[in-house]
């Protein structure tokens, strides 16, 4: 009978240790992050306790700050869990090869793990079990090193695009605005100019987005200020240059579109959130034609050229917004995006309970 349940203590040891293993190779080492249950544990749970505190934040300012600790700490609290539900295999190793009691067994792994050398060891098993979980602790621990300076530098990378938007945009940026102040500068053909860096900015955020999934949440440096809002006014401007704007047709700005809602989608799909990659351009719009005809009537007063048909314009604008509404939408709850025209001030607040679901994701249509 003991021999059984040593068996059974051994094999279960191992199956927490290599499980483990698994999740931390899935969640930092494979180049597209895959859904982890425990990745997505830890996430959720924090997520909660934020979800707490924000409840009594009186503004949007005080409600930014404290959601901009949250990525950062899920990030220090996940190695942490790793480690503790390794030890917690080896222990069971340990107790299994003749390590008595429980307590001289937890003892063993930890010290193994953290490579503290405080605690001997008996005999040849446990000096395997020793050697090979030093080596995972130390590369658990080599790999966080790496993965955090790759991680912030895609963070400056995406915000230095940010904080260029409000050149254009101002602060929280606007496609009205961005519009006005090209046409003031005579500035318009110029846009021509900007679409492939926006292209190629689209490419890079899918890229690091759903490989460094952490990067989602993180906040900007400053408030008013959202990758989640960049986007969504990036891809405004160029849906309205390619449907309203009276100027010759430019398929690089209709490119910058589906580069950007590509990305939107892909990064959408991760949190196993619903959505129509294909919808048809007559399916509805967050933006109600009254605030398109308003954004035009503002456009005209500054004297930027429209397209004398803004019924045909309407439907157009709206057939290249429905490409991204929904995903911009739900992005912009997820991440607590600020109000901003268009984006913010219409987001879709999904509990978490769903963007973590636990099954696989549903692409409708």
């Amino acid at each position: 009978m003991d021999f059984i349940l040593r068996v059974v203590c051994f094999v279960l040891g191992g199956y927490v240790v290599i499980w483990t293993l698994t999740s931390a190779i899935r969640t930092f080492v494979l180049p597209r992050s895959d859904n982890v249950f425990l990745t997505r544990l830890v996430f959720q749970s924090i997520f909660r306790v934020f979800q707490l505190r924000i409840r009594w934040a009186k503004s949007y300012t005080e409600r930014d700050w404290v959601m901009g600790f949250f990525s950062p700490v899920a990030l220090l609290v996940l190695p942490v869990v790793w480690l503790t539900f390794i030890s917690l295999g080896y222990m069971l190793m340990f107790w299994a090869v003749g390590e008595r009691p429980w307590y001289d067994a937890y003892l063993l792994s930890g010290s193994s793990l953290l490579t503290l050398g405080f605690a001997s060891v008996d005999n040849l098993a446990e000096v395997l079990l020793a050697f090979s979980e030093a080596t995972i602790g130390l590369g658990l621990i080599a790999v966080l090193i790496s993965y955090l300076p790759t991680m912030f530098s895609a963070f400056s990378e995406r915000e230095a695009a940010v904080s260029m938007l409000e050149i254009y945009a101002s602060t929280p940026p606007s496609a009205t605005e961005m519009l006005k102040r090209m046409h003031r500068i005579h500035g318009l053909e110029y846009l021509t100019e900007i679409w492939k860096d926006w292209e190629r900015w689209f490419i890079e955020l899918e890229q690091t987005h759903t490989s460094l999934i952490p990067l989602v949440f993180f906040r900007s440096s400053h408030v008013g200020q959202s990758w989640v809002i960049t986007a969504g006014t990036v891809l405004d401007v160029a849906a309205l240059r390619a449907s309203t704007l009276d100027m010759p047709r430019d398929p690089k700005a209709e490119l910058c579109i589906r580069a950007g809602y590509l990305a939107l989608q892909n990064i959408v799909d991760f949190f196993r959130i619903p959505f129509n990659p294909n919808p048809r351009s007559t399916d509805a719009i967050s933006v109600t034609r009254a605030e398109y005809m308003t954004l035009c009537q503002e456009l005209v007063e500054a004297g930027v050229p429209l397209k004398p048909d803004l019924d045909q314009a309407w439907r157009d604008f709206a057939g290249w917004r429905v490409n991204y509404d929904r995903v911009l939408l739900v992005l912009a709850g997820l991440t607590m995006a600020p109000e901003a025209p268009w984006s913010g001030d219409r987001a879709l607040r999904i509990p978490p309970q769903l963007f973590f679901a636990k099954g696989k994701g549903e692409r409708y249509g």
